[in-house]
């Protein structure tokens, strides 16, 4: 594909590797947040992978990419719908365990002032734990709290997808994924000792831009 894109229109693509959308997530955090926000723990849950970022800076001390996206584990792990109890255990087991292998890495780095979760499944999940709906506007303060999480998710992996689909802020194409992104979720704010994520509407994309801004600034 990345061949017949340079073909046919002379652009030559690149692919970012799963640290490098953790750096560029942590750079648009940070300027979402300024530098007043202190030290930053980044947690982005993709369709493939979940992403790690960590720092004072706007280079992150500690950068990783984790194969705990939410397309993979539902494709990987959740066959029915809604999932059985067998499938749900194995699949909380798997994830602890990817993510005990960095988590390690990321602690040491220091405990953050803030902790801060960014993409789709973050904010269905905080939309259905009582956050502010996309019209209210991007400066709206929105969180996920982990007693909030903790006591939707039983609710969660005994709906259909069908039925997710009709909760807040989740959409058809999504409902399928939403538990294995809340069991994610749910183990990110577990392992690293978080009460509560602050949800930042930039992520990736707004990283990629930022990034590219600052190549072209004048030396």
């Amino acid at each position: 594909m990345l061949d017949r894109v340079r073909t046919e229109s002379g652009v030559q693509l690149d692919v970012l590797t799963g640290d490098d959308e953790a750096r560029l997530t942590f750079l648009a955090v940070r300027r979402w947040f300024g530098w007043s926000s202190g030290r930053l723990a980044v947690f982005d849950i993709g369709g493939g992978s979940l992403e790690i970022a960590a720092g004072s800076d706007e280079e992150p001390t500690v950068a990783v990419s984790v194969p705990l996206g939410v397309g993979r584990l539902t494709r990987e792990c959740l066959s029915e719908d809604p999932p059985g109890k067998d499938e749900v255990k194995a699949l909380r087991k798997r994830i602890r365990i990817e993510m005990a292998a960095v988590a390690g890495g990321v602690l040491r780095a220091g405990r953050p002032l803030r902790s801060v979760a960014t993409s789709k499944t973050f904010r269905s999940l905080a939309r259905i734990c009582g956050a502010a709906p996309s019209e209210e506007g991007q400066y709206v303060p929105r969180s996920l709290d982990r007693e909030d999480l903790a006591a939707w998710l039983p609710k969660l992996v005994s709906m259909p997808s069908s039925e997710r689909a009709g909760l807040p802020g989740v959409s058809d194409g999504r409902a399928k994924q939403l538990v294995a992104g809340a069991l994610v979720a749910d183990a990110v704010m577990d392992l690293f000792d978080v009460t509560s994520l602050e949800v930042c509407p930039w992520a990736l994309r707004e990283g990629v831009i930022l990034s590219r801004l600052d190549q072209l600034q004048p030396r």
